[in-house]
């Protein structure tokens, strides 16, 4: 349980530009898982939100800071634009969560070493459970630059997600095919 007792629902957020992703490790596969949780959420009322980065490299309005054409945001869904790492640092996402009543986060996208690990902590020192989609995130091969191979680092953060806590919140690490929206739109049981 989150740590508000006001919040009982879960939202899917997703991160998945065209340039963030281009090269990135199993870029279809988790693409299309991804899809699939869009889809799932959808089918059970639970909020799908995405957000956008923005900055020198990846220009607002430019193709490469578009969404990746396999996923189609829906007009009612809302997106948060973003500056920094972290979907929370100087956004609204706050606002749209707590609109919606929304205490616990299923996170999905790229890249695993940057925007998602920034916005799963900063969702958990927050107050937020949060799911982290194990076969659903991704990451470049920075290893010119002494970074692991991407599937290292996606193993390495399911890893240390998994293990997780703090009073009040959960966090948790599962595949798409274990997330379970169900009817009241809670994800799947997290592992403290």
């Amino acid at each position: 349980m989150s740590s508000w007792s006001d919040r009982p629902h879960t939202a899917l957020v997703v991160d998945v530009q065209n340039d963030v992703v281009a090269r990135a490790h199993d870029r279809d596969g988790v693409v299309g898982r991804i899809a699939s949780l869009v889809d799932r959420a959808r089918s059970n009322d639970v909020p799908v939100v995405w957000v956008q980065h923005h900055d020198d490299d990846l220009v607002q309005g430019s193709e490469a800071w578009r969404y990746v054409p396999e996923l189609t945001q829906r007009e009612s869904e809302p997106v948060v634009h973003k500056q920094y790492g972290g979907s929370f640092e100087g956004t609204d996402l706050e606002q749209v969560l707590a609109a919606r009543r929304v205490g616990s986060l299923v996170v999905a996208g790229a890249q695993t070493d940057a925007c998602i690990r920034s916005t799963v902590h900063g969702a958990f020192t927050r107050g937020y459970d949060v799911t982290l989609v194990g076969d659903a995130h991704t990451t470049d091969d920075l290893s010119a630059w002494g970074a692991p191979g991407p599937a290292e680092v996606v193993a390495h953060t399911n890893l240390y997600w998994s293990h997780q806590g703090a009073p009040g919140r959960t966090a948790a690490v599962v595949d798409t095919a274990d997330v379970d929206f169900g009817t009241s739109g809670k994800s799947s049981q997290p592992v403290a």
